[in-house]
């Protein structure tokens, strides 16, 4: 094992016990494969699916292998009038489970998350019955104020690039604290316990992955 890998999992380990004290259940992944197969594990027969944007899930292969599995999936991204948006909304917030990410963890075990529409974050407060938090270990942060910064000057200017938003930040490559039409930052989240106990689940991965 590599000092790196021997590092994230020493961290992990911490992380886990922090987790417990905040009725949040985790787990760690050494790697994409690892933690897509224990994402999987999680899901029974003919559960109802959904997941938030993230780039993640994306990573490792999760969105794949949803839309070829035979549950019952509501992908927002399928509605394409402003009708079929909330109705397909209104179906989210009832699946059985809701996959997503963390735009960051602080070493203490809070979820720092910063959305535009709000939706991914409304889910992870409340809805679905199950939430997974899917991370690479280059989400986790000291503290929440390191991870508002975080997210702020690392994840969304590389968003709105992706997202083609036109931001201060897609073009400055960090945080210009806009209130722009295409602001992406305009909800704030910090979790700091699940108020249903192991509603909220986390799967730490050994590799950097996301923004």
């Amino acid at each position: 094992m590599s000092p790196k890998k021997q590092y994230y999992e020493n961290l992990a380990d911490s992380l886990i016990e922090k987790f417990n004290l905040r009725s949040i259940e985790s787990y760690y992944c050494d790697n994409r494969e690892e933690a897509l197969a224990m994402a999987k594990r999680f899901l029974t027969p003919g559960c109802s699916v959904s997941f938030g944007g993230s780039m993640t899930l994306n990573e490792i292969g999760l969105i794949d292998e949803l839309k070829k599995s035979d549950y019952i999936l509501y992908d927002r991204s399928s509605a394409v009038t402003p009708e079929e948006r909330t109705a397909m909304y209104g179906k989210i917030v009832t699946s059985d489970y809701f996959f997503m990410s963390s735009n960051a963890i602080t070493l203490n075990g809070e979820l720092v998350n910063i959305d535009g529409n709000g939706n991914r974050v409304a889910c992870l407060i409340a809805g679905p019955k199950n939430v997974i938090v899917i991370a690479g270990m280059n989400k986790i942060v000291p503290d929440v104020e390191s991870g508002i910064a975080r997210v702020r000057n690392m994840a969304a200017p590389p968003n709105t690039v992706r997202l083609g938003r036109k931001t201060p930040c897609a073009e400055l490559g960090r945080c210009a604290d806009c209130l722009t039409p295409d602001c992406i930052c305009c909800q704030t989240v910090i979790t700091r316990k699940s108020s249903v106990p192991n509603r909220i689940k986390v799967i730490l991965v050994g590799e950097e992955l996301g923004y």
